[in-house]
């Protein structure tokens, strides 16, 4: 799993069956610590994540098609949750803002 602050959106009108009535979102992937770290990821979205949103992510294909119930699904990247903030040991937490 990682984080990730969405940027944008993909559009697709040709998918594998499992991304049907899903988002595809284009992800800035972050460090623990909140700042990015340089790489991009597009996600299929199962929370109804926003633009500018922190995320978190799951990139594991048997993990995802669990999530999604699909067993033979074509998906290795998912998000599961918006992060509300982040607290890391000997540091001040941080708190991830749709606007910041």
């Amino acid at each position: 799993m990682f984080l990730g602050r969405v940027v944008g959106t993909l559009v697709s009108e040709i998918n594998d069956v499992v991304y049907e009535n899903r988002k595809l979102l284009v992800l800035d992937r972050l460090k623990p610590e909140g700042d990015p770290d340089g790489s991009y990821v597009l996600a299929a979205d199962s929370v109804d994540a926003g633009i500018g949103q922190v995320v978190l992510v799951l990139d594991e294909g048997n993990g995802a098609r669990q999530v999604v119930g699909a067993p033979n699904g074509a998906i290795r990247t998912l998000i599961v949750g918006i992060v509300d903030e982040v607290h890391l040991e000997g540091r001040e937490p941080w708190y991830p803002q749709k606007d910041d």
